[in-house]
């Protein structure tokens, strides 16, 4: 792959907005009440479905930034971390896409009419349908669940590279 050596500003910027709204994003998803078949949504739930669909087209468009403007891989490090760091990488990509759209698509599947921060009604991307809802309900915690995981293991590896072996990989990402 070719491509400049460090992020640029754009990607940088995506990167730690995209960090800082999925860090507001589960402890709502988790502290919200139960929202049951036949109730309307309430205000926390609209807002963690608006807030799903922010990083939804955010990380769509740091996706397309990431294509269009790639980064070569850090060459001080051996194949196999260059290798996980990129499949990391793009199934941290898949994993948000996947549980910000089976979340979309789990209000569908439940009927419930929803907005994005009651500004605007988001379209249903499917009909009511129980046996579905449930299903992506699913869907969308083991999401979240494996994102949750793959965003420690992704952590993890940048504070070792930062404390352990000290070889400036993590300031790739870094501001400035």
């Amino acid at each position: 792959m070719t491509g400049r050596l460090h992020y640029g500003t754009t990607a940088k910027l995506l990167h730690w907005v995209i960090v800082a709204l999925l860090a507001v994003q589960y402890p709502i998803g988790w502290l919200m009440p139960d929202v049951h078949r036949g109730q309307a949504p309430g205000a926390a739930m609209t807002f963690h479905i608006s807030l799903g669909i922010v990083i939804l087209a955010l990380i769509v468009l740091r996706f397309i930034w990431r294509l269009t403007h790639p980064v070569a891989p850090e060459s001080s490090l051996p194949a196999w971390q260059r290798l996980s760091s990129e499949a990391v990488h793009w199934m941290l990509y898949v994993l948000v896409l996947a549980t910000t759209i089976s979340g979309w698509l789990f209000a569908s599947f439940r009927g419930w009419t929803v907005s994005f921060f009651y500004l605007m009604p988001l379209p249903m991307l499917a009909s009511d349908n129980a046996a579905a809802g449930q299903a992506i309900d699913g869907l969308h915690q083991a999401a979240e669940w494996s994102l949750l995981v793959l965003i420690c293991l992704h952590v993890a590896t940048a504070l070792v590279h930062l404390l352990i072996y000290r070889d400036r990989v993590m300031q790739r990402m870094l501001p400035g």
